[in-house]
């Protein structure tokens, strides 16, 4: 997965989903993390669980371990629906809802979830359930 051309800033939803496009196209469900700088800008990405998005596999340990190792100021999680629809499941909002509060907790906030579709996305953000 390229990134040429691919803003390094995150100002608003288009550019999370910018760096999560080729998600689009994967077979299985893929839950990733982005991990930004005070500034929003990238430091790093990182592919958490392939499979099914469940509150088990995909818990704080997992994303914020990476968050803290390379000291991430602020977290953005996305994951794909292989479907193709994006509308975010109950497992989805339950997952954001247990990120959201562990974020609040080591002071590294989820800044968005974003759920990946085909040529569509859904920002639970822009939803409002962050």
């Amino acid at each position: 997965a390229s990134n040429k051309g691919v803003a390094q800033e995150i100002r608003k939803p288009k550019d999370v989903v910018a760096q999560f496009l080729y998600l689009a196209d994967e077979p299985q469900e893929h839950f990733c993390a982005l991990f930004l700088s005070t500034k929003n800008g990238i430091l790093g990405r990182r592919t958490i669980h392939i499979g099914t998005v469940n509150a088990s596999l995909v818990g704080p340990r997992e994303v914020f371990r990476e968050a803290v190792r390379i000291g991430a100021a602020a977290v953005i999680v996305a994951h794909n629906h292989p479907s193709g629809d994006p509308e975010p499941s109950p497992e989805d909002l339950e997952v954001t809802r247990t990120l959201k509060s562990a974020g609040e907790l080591m002071d590294i906030p989820l800044l968005d979830h974003v759920i990946i579709g085909h040529n569509r996305h859904v920002s639970l953000k822009e939803r409002r359930h962050l």
